[in-house]
Parts: structure tokens; C-alpha cells; sequence
């Protein structure tokens, strides 16, 4: 890396699965491939049957946990909504909501 350049800037993506995503481990696999990743944020089950997660970290970072998760739990996942939206900061680590 240059000296020079400017690390870069944590990103913060929301996400919605849909699909067969609750009852099937979803959250647990989130949150052992988050565990591997300098992430924050959350995973957790919406009362209309999507998973939501929030995850702040590096670019790269966050790629490569989304790529686990779609891996380790794509044949159930029928749609992925990605937003980006501003870092808060607000997250020390990443965790199941319920």
C-alpha cells in the first residue's frame, strides 16, 4: 500500500434475505462467518419471515463475509436486497438480535 494513500474507509451495508431464511441456522451461520472478519453489526429474524443484517467493516472485508453467507446459505436464500447507507459507528462487535 502506498504510504501516501489513505486506508480505506469502513462501508455499511443493510441487507434483506428472503426466502426459506428462518428455521434453517441462518443467523448462526451469519454470525460464524462475521466472526472471521473485522465486521460489526447485527443478524436477525423479521416477523415477516426475511433475516436482516447490518455489518459495518472494510470494503473487502464485508465482500468476503457476503460471499460466505451467500456460499454457506445461498440454496436457501430465493432474494438478496443489499443498501448501502452511512457508517454510525454505533456496533463493538457483531451479534444475534432477537
Amino acid at each position: 500500500m502506498d504510504p501516501l494513500q489513505a486506508p480505506p474507509k469502513n462501508q455499511r451495508l443493510h441487507v434483506f434475505y428472503e426466502g426459506r431464511v428462518q428455521g434453517v441456522g441462518f443467523r448462526y451461520t451469519a454470525y460464524h462467518c462475521a466472526r472471521k472478519y473485522p465486521i460489526t453489526g447485527f443478524v436477525r429474524n423479521l416477523p415477516d419471515g426475511r433475516v436482516e443484517l447490518v455489518a459495518e467493516g472494510p470494503p473487502e472485508a464485508l465482500d468476503r463475509f457476503l460471499t460466505d453467507i451467500r456460499t454457506e446459505m445461498g440454496r436457501f436464500v430465493r432474494r438478496e436486497e443489499i443498501i448501502q447507507e452511512p457508517v454510525t459507528g454505533n456496533f463493538d462487535r457483531f451479534e444475534i438480535r432477537h
